[in-house]
């Protein structure tokens, strides 16, 4: 009997590829998706002091102040820019599971 050549085998995938899931294509390179998209945003930044509303990039490398009463609104680190402390969200965001209500700033995500 000739020895019969190697079987291919079809390797199961454990997601599919066409249709991922969220958090999966969320955790990926922002060119490595699926469909590219950025992982910044605009969102719109109400200070608290004198409830004027300001737009700040979510990835901005400056100090954001407020134009009427010069109080900070939110401080880059080395990703995204972190709002002042005590703020609170009053929209969607990745920032929106750390509502915490207090004095400072309260932001909602600018949708186009």
């Amino acid at each position: 009997m000739p020895v019969a050549k190697a079987e291919r085998r079809v390797l199961a995938c454990d997601i599919d590829l066409l249709h991922p899931p969220a958090d999966f294509e969320k955790r990926k390179h922002k060119l490595k998706r699926l469909v590219a998209s950025p992982n910044s945003y605009f969102m719109d930044v109400k200070c608290q002091g004198c409830f004027v509303i300001t737009t700040v990039f979510s990835h901005s490398q400056t100090v954001v102040v407020c134009p009427n009463c010069n109080t900070v609104l939110c401080v880059p680190t080395g990703g995204k820019a972190r709002l002042t402390e005590g703020t609170f969200s009053l929209g969607t965001g990745s920032v929106a599971g750390r509502a915490a209500v207090g004095r400072g700033c309260s932001f909602r995500r600018k949708v186009e």
